[in-house]
């Protein structure tokens, strides 16, 4: 395993692995792991990519942080990466790519993180897993490590989704539902993982989940003949995702794989904003209400917003924030204009890009790319506000032609 060392985002000090599992031990920061990239330059080239057979992350093991890819399991990540014209001509822009990282196993871009944990955690010997989650980053622990003979637990608000709720279950998790918000039961987890010796996978916290995330960045540069957008937009929760992107973008570009680094897009829903209010205002992240229509981000205080901060900082990226009512009005767009059924935390980052696009912040003829970061069906009771009812008719053609007059259908040439 080519680990470098830990270092702290907060004191920059750095640590061997085995001295800090999650977090500083001098300040409490968050840790990124640096990998021994002289050696990886050595494994990962363009050729050697080009002749991988593998369709999952673990083609690029050399950065990351486990010594073995497992042996079984469903495969994470390679997720599609296609065009969308029509989106892109109603924005102005010269392309607009979206990966939709619904198609992982759990149907979400959490999946990655997941995977990487797991194959450490059984590395490790670790016998019981846990989080802390609104949802898809429990379901996605749940997926990955059942079978593996270890057991997961897993702390939710009350006030989870019961799609994923039901997918935790299915997949033999025991769930604690916290009469509290995402934070509480974040703190819950930690303190029960040092009450118990369990393995704690909590965003934010264990430093190797942005070592699964940024394989997205990867698989960006490969699909994209490693041109690079000049934008990447992304929501933002915890901001976990959004340091992934940034790191292996970086590390990409560190072993001479990419030209440069795209422009990178914070997209947070307004009622859950830290990160965009310490990006516009220079001071530290700070708590926010965490209320919004898009679960998979209410957070009230990002977990990895120091390293989200970076990200945009040394990108010279952009934050953006978005309403409710602009989030179900982007899961419509995406999928009636890209195909694509979209859960309201994905589908803020296309909000976020429409108020991009409106402000100047992205200008006309830039290239675009989207991710999607979970499907639609983890939220139905979202996507019925976003969609609407259906129409109720009797049996017959009388109420149809009925029907058909007051709401006529409306074609359009293809």
């Amino acid at each position: 395993m080519p680990i470098l060392g830990l270092e702290c985002l907060g004191c920059a000090r750095v640590h061997a692995p085995e001295a800090a599992p999650y977090t500083c031990p001098r300040c409490g920061g968050n840790l990124l792991v640096r990998f021994d990239l002289a050696g990886a330059r050595r494994r990962l080239s363009r050729r050697a990519l080009a002749q991988d057979p593998r369709r999952s992350l673990w083609r690029y093991l050399p950065l990351l942080p486990v010594d073995e890819a497992p042996e079984s399991g469903p495969p994470v990540g390679w997720t599609p990466l296609f065009d969308a014209p029509r989106l892109a001509r109603s924005l102005g822009l010269s392309r607009l790519w979206i990966k939709d990282d619904g198609r992982n196993p759990s149907a979400s871009f959490k999946d990655r993180a997941s995977a990487v944990v797991v194959a450490r955690a059984l590395e490790r010997r670790e016998r019981v897993l846990a989080a802390a989650s609104t949802g898809n980053a429990a379901s996605s622990l749940a997926c990955l490590a059942a079978g593996s003979g270890a057991s997961v637990v897993i702390f939710v608000p009350k006030s989870a989704p019961a799609p994923k709720v039901a997918q935790l279950l299915v997949f033999g998790a025991t769930v604690l539902a916290v009469d509290g918000t995402y934070d509480d039961a974040f703190d819950l987890c930690v303190h029960a993982c040092r009450e118990f010796g369990w393995y704690n996978r909590n965003t934010g916290f264990n430093p190797y989940t942005r070592e699964g995330k940024k394989t997205c960045a990867f698989e960006l540069a490969e699909q994209l003949a490693f041109e690079p957008p000049d934008w990447v937009f992304v929501s933002a929760g915890d901001g976990n995702i959004l340091s992934g992107l940034w790191k292996g973008f970086a590390e990409f570009h560190a072993l001479g794989l990419l030209p440069r680094i795209p422009r990178l897009a914070a997209v947070q829903a307004a009622g859950s904003d830290s990160i965009v209010r310490a990006f516009e205002t220079g001071r530290p992240v700070a708590a926010v209400s965490g209320r919004t229509v898009a679960d998979s981000i209410s957070v009230s205080l990002p977990r990895d917003g120091v390293a989200a901060l970076r990200a945009l900082r040394e990108t010279e990226g952009a934050a953006l924030r978005v309403s409710d009512a602009e989030i179900l009005d982007a899961m419509r767009s995406l999928a009636r204009g890209a195909n694509v059924f979209a859960e309201p935390a994905a589908a803020a980052a296309f909000a976020g890009l429409r108020r991009a696009r409106r402000s100047g912040r992205v200008r006309s003829g830039e290239r675009v790319a989207l991710i999607v970061t979970g499907n639609g069906l983890k939220d139905v009771s979202a996507a019925r506000r976003a969609g609407g009812a259906p129409r109720l008719i009797a049996p017959d053609l009388k109420s149809l032609r009925s029907a058909l007059r007051r709401h006529p259908i409306r074609t359009e040439r293809p």
